[in-house]
């Protein structure tokens, strides 16, 4: 195999993760005839790709250069949430005292510890994508190695031809660092390698407030860390509701974050052993001294070394191009999740991976524009979004109702004392039809999900209004979102009209 992969640092757990998802022993099978559906990168989209297609009796190739799993499991989401659980049992031990648990001020958190954990539980999630379980137990042809295609028709893997009726584009992203002078030399971290730390960066500069760049500045600074937080644009979640962001922002401060707002990173250089950041706002410079950088500014498709010219499949540098259901511009060729997508979410990624299931192997019609996509940005409180925003419904010349609850008015969170936040819906004016909805919430990204059911079901805000939700729960927050819209049917003529009824019933 090539370009043989490595997760640092040597453990136990490290190399059962290896042996799992890019073991060094593999050997690859030989082709023979026509497959189905081959399968080019083993993420996400790559693994739902290849094992729905074997599961309905196709013949299926799976491909993947470096290690199954992909960014998720290998350095993104199971890695990070982990990460992200630990840092929250320490902010809640320290912040014990409200809830009569007294002395968690003086509490120590354990970075070691918490990756060790982060590195097991990782490790016992990576047989479900192991090399072994796709071959043995789902009946996929895996291969290990770089995949090239060499005709519109074939693709060729450690000088093995594998011909196809249909193949399936899911290599991916990766994590893209902006051209700063110095930044590279000086050595910066990404998602792709802050996994692998062991110990705690006593200072830690993070550049760019999306998801990944917020989740892991305040996961580091609750174990301690001292976080700068520097981000060009005037507040962090740039596409999130201000007022969204601004809750967050509110968080960040209080635990001690330092945020570099409107601030352009301008060169980045090593000094002894630490490094410096040299920063400009409102065209003043001003430099800030950290022991690590980690860089969360976007992502780059994974679009080289595929020979993508020689099976005619145009791409740019935001991707594959692919029609509304998943073609390429090789009508044998489908693509699913970061390297097609806008949407760069590991559920994106299995839900286009289920078209193309269908539109490639059956005559399937499914839309990638049919998707009603939830996201949510794991800080605390979380982030989570389904639908328009205001903006885009405006835009697309909607008129727009937009009903709020705080959850200073939902019982079960002033009991959590979790009263920061709130739910939002954003109606059709004149109508119960949801385009969009936000919440902020320590548990935002599991409230969301009803929201986006209504959504998908066509279904309005009365009908969630209508399901009884039990008694405390923040989710009742989106039942009061309901009442809220009906008592605004209740116009002074509606009243005056079931008052004369009412009064006619008297008689």
């Amino acid at each position: 195999m090539s370009d043989q992969f490595v997760f640092q640092p040597d453990t136990a757990e490290n190399r059962e993760l290896e042996a799992n998802v890019c073991p060094k022993s593999w050997i690859n099978p030989v082709p023979s005839g026509r497959y189905n559906l081959v399968v080019v990168g083993a993420g996400t989209a790559g693994l739902v790709c290849a094992a729905g297609a074997a599961s309905l009796g196709a013949r299926v190739a799976l491909v993947e250069r470096l290690a199954l799993g992909g960014d998720c499991l290998n350095v993104g989401c199971v890695p990070s949430k982990a990460l992200i659980r630990a840092s929250r049992a320490v902010f809640d031990a320290r912040h014990s005292g409200g809830f009569g648990v007294v002395g968690g001020d003086a509490l120590l958190a354990d970075f070691a510890a918490a990756l060790q954990r982060m590195r097991r539980l990782r490790a016992g999630i990576s047989r479900h994508d192991s090399a072994l379980r796709f071959r043995d137990e789902l009946g996929v042809d895996v291969y290990l190695g770089q995949g090239t295609f060499t005709a519109p028709d074939t693709l060729q893997v450690e000088g093995a031809a594998l011909h196809f009726a249909k193949a399936a584009l899911c290599t991916g992203a990766r994590a893209a660092i902006p051209p700063v002078p110095g930044l590279e030399e000086a050595g910066c971290l990404t998602n792709e390698t802050v996994f692998s730390l062991t110990s705690l960066p006593a200072r830690l500069a993070v550049i760019g407030s999306g998801p990944v760049g917020c989740e892991l500045a305040q996961a580091f600074a609750r174990f301690g860390s001292k976080v700068t937080l520097v981000e060009r644009g005037s507040g962090i979640l740039g596409r999130e509701d201000r007022d969204a962001a601004a809750i967050l922002e509110t968080a960040f401060r209080r635990e001690g974050i330092e945020l570099e707002l409107g601030a352009k990173l301008v060169r980045a250089w090593s000094s002894g052993s630490e490094k410096r950041l040299l920063l400009e706002r409102d065209g003043v410079g001003f430099e800030i001294a950290v022991d690590a950088i980690l860089v969360g500014a976007g992502r780059a498709p994974n679009t080289e070394g595929l020979g993508l010219e020689a099976a005619g499949v145009e791409y740019d540098k935001s991707g594959v191009k692919v029609n509304d259901y998943l073609q390429t511009t090789n009508r044998r060729i489908y693509a699913a999740g970061d390297i097609c997508s806008g949407y760069k979410f590991t559920h994106v990624a299995d839900a286009q991976a289920r078209i193309v299931i269908e539109n490639s192997l059956f005559p399937g019609r499914r839309k990638n524009s049919s998707l009603t996509v939830p996201w949510c940005t794991y800080t605390d409180p979380e982030v989570a979004h389904v639908g328009m925003y205001q903006a885009d419904a405006l835009a697309r010349g909607l008129k727009v109702e937009t009903l709020t609850i705080p959850f200073g008015d939902v019982d079960r969170a002033v009991l959590d004392g979790e009263s920061e936040g709130f739910a939002r819906v954003h109606l059709k004016k004149g109508s119960d039809v949801i385009l969009g909805a936000t919440i902020v919430a320590r548990h935002a990204g599991e409230m969301i999900g009803e929201v986006a059911l209504a959504i998908n079901a066509g279904l309005g805000l009365s009908a969630i209004g209508r399901t009884i939700h039990p008694y405390p729960t923040q989710a009742e927050s989106l039942r009061k979102l309901a009442d809220s819209y009906n008592r605004g049917r209740l116009t002074p003529r509606v009243k005056k009209l079931m008052g004369a009824w009412l009064r006619w019933q008297r008689e």
